[in-house]
């Protein structure tokens, strides 16, 4: 019973994996398309981050998914069990999981601080300087790896394979004081902080929106606002709740069980393959959430993004968007409400509340 339960278990991850990499890069590269390229009522800030974002989950799936789990579950010898390439994998991957992470953690940030303080709003709301730091943060990332292609070192293994004895090199970790010492701080880097910082400005971001929204009546809120300012703010409190649970959710449990890993069961003799270990099941099934992570973008886009929904159905379905009005007027109205600027609008949809109000004049 428990030799079944290991091998649909192991069943499972051969056909996952493959799965995710079927599903996610084509997703991510599509969702790449869609914030670049067409019209997701984004500001330029957003679409660099998010554009970002897709790209380097696109490099995380194809380094950890596809060339190091899928090849571990459908091949016996994969080429990087051999130098150079069990060190060089090893920095591609932690290069693009620091890259993800620290991405979403600056983006947070940074819709703190423009909705939190006006000088940060000039500073932080122009493209060249959010280009600035995504690349800062990617090559940061990149650089902070370096040592992580030390961890692992290639040794001829003996295992079983068919019931024979079987001897080929593998790429495996370093039993090394210095190796344990890089994989703590790579955990906490790459886990731990982000997780804790993404929790904690979402919820000042959360905190500042409703004081924002308690320093005016019901009556001005309207007048301002329209009629569904607590309907827009519940939603944006909601995205932003969304946002912060599906990362944690799909972190934390990695970031957990790698720590169990690398503290009670870090040695050499044991066996990380053996899924009679409750532990080694445990781990792997947290790495499918972590891994997952880098796969959800789009399908969050299209859960909270009211535009990103319209825009793909168009691409999908082939249709041309209807021009509009075709005047200076609209036009100018449309720019200064478009959500894609610089100035934020406080109107949920600002295409119909302009129509209304050339139909009013009429």
């Amino acid at each position: 019973m428990e030799e079944t339960s290991v091998t649909i278990f192991v069943t499972v991850q051969k056909i996952y994996y493959p799965l995710l990499c079927i599903m996610g890069i084509p997703a991510n590269l599509f969702t790449f398309y869609m914030i670049r390229f067409r019209k997701c009522g984004m500001s330029d800030t957003a679409i660099i981050y998010l554009s970002c974002l897709a790209i380097v989950d696109t490099f995380y799936l194809v380094w950890v998914i596809l060339i190091d789990l899928t090849l571990t579950f459908w091949l016996l010898q994969p080429f990087w069990h051999s130098h150079p390439w069990c060190s060089i994998l090893g920095f591609l991957q932690y290069g693009s999981l620091y890259s993800s992470s620290w991405i979403v953690v600056m983006f947070t940030i940074e819709r703190y601080l423009v909705l939190r303080i006006t000088a940060a709003k000039q500073h932080f709301s122009q493209a060249r300087v959010t280009k600035l730091i995504c690349v800062a943060i990617v090559v940061v990332s990149h650089v902070v790896s370096v040592p992580l292609g030390w961890i692992n070192i290639v040794s001829p293994v003996t295992f079983k394979v068919d019931g024979e004895d079987v001897t080929l090199p593998r790429c495996h970790y370093r039993n090394e004081t210095y190796s344990t010492v890089i994989v703590w701080i790579t955990t906490f880097l790459s886990g731990g902080i982000p997780i804790v910082l993404v929790i904690i400005f979402n919820y000042l971001i959360g905190c500042h929106l409703c004081r924002a929204s308690n320093l005016f009546t019901k009556e001005e809120r309207r007048v301002m606002h329209g009629r569904n300012t607590r309907g827009m703010l519940r939603r944006t409190i909601l995205l932003l709740g969304t946002v912060s649970v599906v990362f944690v959710v799909l972190s934390l449990p990695r970031f957990v069980t790698y720590c169990i890993l690398r503290t009670k069961y870090n040695n050499e003799t044991f066996n990380r393959n053996d899924y009679s270990i409750p532990i080694n099941v445990a781990g792997d099934l947290a790495n499918m959430l972590q891994n997952l992570n880098s796969t959800t973008n789009f399908l969050l886009y299209c859960m909270v993004s009211r535009r990103f929904r319209q825009e793909l159905v168009q691409v999908v379905t082939c249709k041309v968007r209807a021009r509009e009005l075709g005047s200076v007027l609209t036009h100018t109205t449309m720019k200064v409400f478009s959500v894609a600027d610089r100035k934020a609008s406080p109107f949920s949809d600002p295409v119909s509340v302009v129509l209304t109000n050339l139909k009013q004049t009429e």
